[in-house]
This record gives C-alpha cells, sequence and structure tokens, in this order.
C-alpha cells in the first residue's frame, strides 16, 4: 500500500536528531524522498559534524527508503540555495520544506549579549526566511510553467516560547514568533500558487528541552519527538491542501490548534490621555486571558 506521502520529495533542516530526526524517518516509512540538512552542531550552535545527517540517511536507506544527506548551513543564504537545488538535482523536484534547525542560548535580557542575541535569530529567523524564500521561488516559477498549482508544503517550526512568551528566552522567543508571522505571511503570498504554509510549536523532550528541568519518565515519554512527527508528516502529504496559514501545537499528549493575535475588547478613540488610564484597565478586565498566563506548560 503506497504511503502518504508516497514519491513526495521533503528537505528537512535540524533533520539529524529530535524531532527533525522522527521528521525523516516518518517521511521515508511513509514514501518520501528525504534531503536530511544538518551541520550537526552542538545545541548553542557551535561546531560541525555531517555523520549525525548520515547516520539518519543510512537508517532510511537500510529501511528501503531514498534519502541523501546535506551539510549546509540554512541561515546562510547561498547555503539555503544549494540545500535546495540539491533536493531537485538529486530527486528531479522539491515538494516539501520543513523548517527544523534550531539553536539555544538562553540569557535573561539585561545578560543577554549581541552575540547571543545575534546567533539565534540568525539560525531561526534568517535560516527559516532563507530555505523558504529559495523554495517558493522554484515553486512560483514551476505553477507558472506548467499553469497549474504544484501542491507543495512549507512547514515551519515555531515555539510556546515565541507564542506566549518564555522568561529567559527573548532571543529565541522573538525569532518563534517572527516565525509564526512569517508563515500567516507566507501563507496568503503562495496560495495562489497551490502552496500551504503552515507551523509547529512541539513539546518534546530533546537535547535542547532536557536541561530545562527534570523531566520524569513519564513526563519524557509523553514528549517523546515521534508523537511530534505526524502531524508533520500529515502535514506534507497532498491531503492538506486545504490548510494552510495554520499553527499547530503538538506533543505532551496533545494536538492543538493555536490561536493567533486577534482584535479583543474595542471602544472608540479617546482623545484625553488622563481619562484613558480607568477604561484600559477596563478592557484589559475584559481580554480573553494569554494562555501562557493561565498554566501553560512552557517547555
Amino acid at each position: 500500500m503506497a504511503g502518504l506521502c508516497e514519491g513526495r520529495v521533503c528537505i528537512v533542516t535540524g533533520g539529524a536528531r529530535g524531532v527533525g530526526r522522527e521528521y525523516a524517518l516518518m517521511l521515508a516509512a511513509q514514501g518520501a524522498k528525504v534531503v536530511v540538512n544538518d551541520l550537526g552542531g552542538t545545541a548553542d550552535g557551535t561546531g560541525t559534524d555531517l555523520s549525525p545527517a548520515e547516520q539518519v540517511v543510512e537508517e532510511i536507506r537500510k529501511a528501503g527508503g531514498e534519502a541523501v544527506a546535506n551539510g549546509d548551513d540554512v541561515s546562510d543564504w547561498n547555503g539555503a540555495k544549494n540545500m535546495i537545488d540539491q533536493a531537485i538535482k538529486t530527486f528531479g523536484k522539491l515538494d516539501v520544506v520543513i523548517s527544523n534547525a534550531g539553536i539555544l542560548r538562553d540569557r535573561m535580557l539585561v545578560n543577554m549579549s549581541e552575540a547571543e542575541w545575534d546567533a539565534v535569530i540568525k539560525v531561526h529567523l534568517k535560516g527559516t526566511f532563507a530555505p523558504a524564500r529559495h523554495a517558493c521561488a522554484y515553486w512560483r516559477d514551476r505553477a507558472k510553467e506548467t499553469g497549474a498549482p504544484v501542491n507543495a508544503r512549507l512547514i515551519n517550526t515555531t515555539s510556546v516560547s515565541g507564542i506566549y512568551g518564555n522568561i529567559g528566552q527573548s532571543n529565541y522567543g522573538a525569532a518563534k514568533a517572527g516565525i509564526a508571522s512569517l508563515t500567516v505571511i507566507a501563507a496568503r503570498e503562495m496560495r495562489r500558487y497551490g502552496v500551504t504554509v503552515n507551523c509547529i510549536s512541539p513539546s518534546a523532550h530533546t537535547r535542547m528541552t532536557a536541561d530545562l528541568r527534570q523531566y520524569t519518565p513519564e513526563e519524557v515519554e509523553r514528549r517523546n519527538p515521534r508523537w511530534v512527527a505526524p502531524i508533520a508528516v500529515w502535514l506534507a502529504s497532498e491531503e492538506s491542501g486545504d490548510i494552510t496559514g495554520r499553527v499547530f501545537q503538538a506533543g505532551n499528549g496533545i494536538i492543538a490548534v493555536a490561536e493567533g493575535w486577534h482584535r479583543g475588547p474595542t471602544i472608540d478613540a479617546v482623545a484625553d490621555p488622563a481619562t484613558l488610564g480607568p477604561i484600559v484597565k477596563d478592557m484589559v478586565a475584559r481580554a480573553r486571558k494569554n494562555a501562557g498566563m493561565n498554566g501553560l506548560d512552557l517547555d
């Protein structure tokens, strides 16, 4: 029986470990041809090592699938373009890009260095934008050449730190919030070409989250990255063509649709700022409380 992603060509960035590895393995198990991208660095982004990506490729091939490793830096303009080109050259086309690569350099705002800010923004935000830009240009050109929608997928990675907020992660959270917004905008721009753009916020126990606190064995199992992979693989398939511009939470026992910014309580314009205070306080009191302030597990 054909898999859900039979014959589709997929790139997974950060695909050698954790959530990305589970994406790559499940995509391949569902018939996809996979480009496993990973620099192989440490959790803070230092160092390079292609062997983890090559190990995932070997695992896919031993199971009868098709895969190739890629060690390009997705936050580098030319590196991202080379990764897109490698997928097309190797497998003849490109259908899906899952941007999952990331690093952490947590620090309280008043102690964060410029280098810590720049590194995290570069890997997460630019590292999502650059592959998306090159892939979307390819898909647009294909749609224009054929006169038909390309049925392609762009799947990004956000975090509860970005969509709800988390102390000590202003760099990471800002990048992840930016990725969620990029997802919504790109979905609107690319709809005409048959490209859907969605985003996943994983709740998973990986090397990036393992040190946030102590986890029980039961919590580790609930946060196993394999619980995140099904929504990514379904979004990568042709069956998800009517879903775009959405953010999903997955892992820790749930799959949920995350709701973004929306207009809450509204008043007519007020000219005098001195009279505005009590009115604003009443509006805030009537506004729907942010989920992150109501006991949401932010790791």
